[in-house]
């Protein structure tokens, strides 16, 4: 036998699409759907008029005008992805429509029990997600790669361009796993530098997204038209909502799911867990257990590939089992770049979330008193339901933790 042919071979990458990621599109999903099927235009409708039915407070009548539809005609996992994105706007429009002062506790059966219907072949609960707001919410506005958002709120550019910058990220991300779980243990194990110099450009993408991020409204401005639209999309950890929200139809006692939040993207999850589990957001802490519930509301083979990536032995004690110094060097420069990104996210937070909020807060709103126009919160909490700045900074901090000391 020849002794080339004793050369280990190394293993065949894992195919990304086997956990619904795209080498073109990311964590993305793939040329979504704009349309559904043709009965199910009163649901397209509604959700192309959101922006003036909320502006107009005139959706909850609409919704109740509307036919009792069954998602049984909805066939393929892009009938469903749209469906569901569909849905959850129009059921995050539909509580919220006038503002945190007076949100619907029940959730009416033509929207309720659909609803449920699609989340349920999904294998994801019935509220608007980070997997509608973003990942399945996109189309081509022209031929030279611009995007637009499927289905709007009122907020117009602010809002467009506060969801686009996320789509980016997530759009990037993948790049560096290209071969997924076992791609990234392999690329370390036979080509160490595979996984960084991927890394690295990841990284530069996310960090440029913020840098040329816009908002073009005022803070105060930004947030007043986030909270108008949907904000907070929750209906657990909310003092607006303290019992939850009623699905009427399905069950019989109301429900608490967290909202739409940035801890739902697959590549925060994928970072966090290739570095391995660092304090402050170890094991049995309360950010650990908010990030792993926060799994139940991805995309199920989103789920799969970060617990995937979870089982492999962590990033850090891979480049510094392996004795190489440049390695070392680089990974760090991967690390302090991720830190940086996660401090200008605490940076945007800061201006357009908690600053704005106070100084709602203290103006209050005319002809209401400055408890009807802002609540008052011991803190300031993000769309999941997470004590926005302490869970940022704690995440920043892990980050850092995972620096190498060389």
């Amino acid at each position: 036998m020849d002794p080339a042919d004793e050369t280990e071979q190394p293993p065949p990458p894992c195919a990304l699409d086997k956990f619904h990621i795209s080498p073109e599109y990311g964590f993305l999903l793939p040329d979504p759907q704009t349309e559904l099927p043709a009965p199910y235009r009163p649901w397209m409708d509604l959700a192309r008029s959101l922006p003036d039915l909320i502006a107009t407070r005139q959706l909850r009548a609409h919704v109740h005008q509307a036919p009792q539809l069954s998602a049984a005609q909805l066939h393929g996992h892009r009938d469903l992805r749209l469906a569901h994105l569909v849905l959850g706007f129009i059921t995050a429009g539909y509580v919220w429509q006038d503002g945190e002062e007076g949100p619907a506790k029940v959730l009416p059966q033509n929207l309720a029990v659909p609803f449920w219907e699609v989340s349920r072949r999904l294998g994801l609960p019935p509220i608007l997600l980070h997997a509608d707001l973003v990942l399945a919410n996109w189309r081509q506005r022209d031929r030279a790669g611009n995007l637009d958002p499927i289905v709007w709120l009122p907020g117009g550019e602010s809002l467009r361009g506060f969801v686009l910058v996320t789509m980016l990220v997530e759009k990037a991300a993948p790049a560096e796993c290209a071969g997924g779980p076992q791609g990234q243990r392999t690329a370390l194990q036979l080509t160490p530098w595979a996984c960084i110099s991927g890394s690295r450009g990841t990284n530069r993408s996310a960090g440029s997204g913020w840098a040329h991020e816009t908002l073009p409204r005022p803070p105060h401005l930004l947030l007043q038209h986030l909270t108008a639209s949907s904000a907070p999309p929750r209906w657990r950890d909310n003092p607006a909502m303290p019992a939850g929200l009623l699905y009427e139809g399905v069950w019989e006692l109301p429900q608490a799911y967290s909202g739409g939040s940035a801890a739902q993207s697959t590549v925060a999850s994928r970072d966090l867990s290739s570095l391995g589990p660092r304090p402050p957001i170890g094991p049995g802490t309360s950010q650990a257990a908010f990030l792993h519930r926060m799994r139940d509301y991805m995309p199920p083979r989103h789920r799969a590939f970060v617990e995937a990536i979870q089982a492999l032995p962590p990033l850090r004690e891979l480049v510094l089992s392996s004795g190489n110094e440049a390695l070392h060097c680089a990974y760090n420069r991967c690390v302090t770049a991720l830190a940086a990104f996660r401090t200008r996210h605490i940076a945007v937070a800061t201006k357009y979330v908690v600053t704005a909020t106070a100084a709602k807060r203290s103006r209050g709103s005319p002809g209401t008193s400055p408890l009807q126009a802002a609540p008052s919160r011991p803190e300031q909490r993000g769309t999941g339901g997470s004590p926005v700045l302490r869970f940022l900074k704690s995440v920043r901090d892990a980050t850092r933790e995972a620096l190498l000391n060389v």
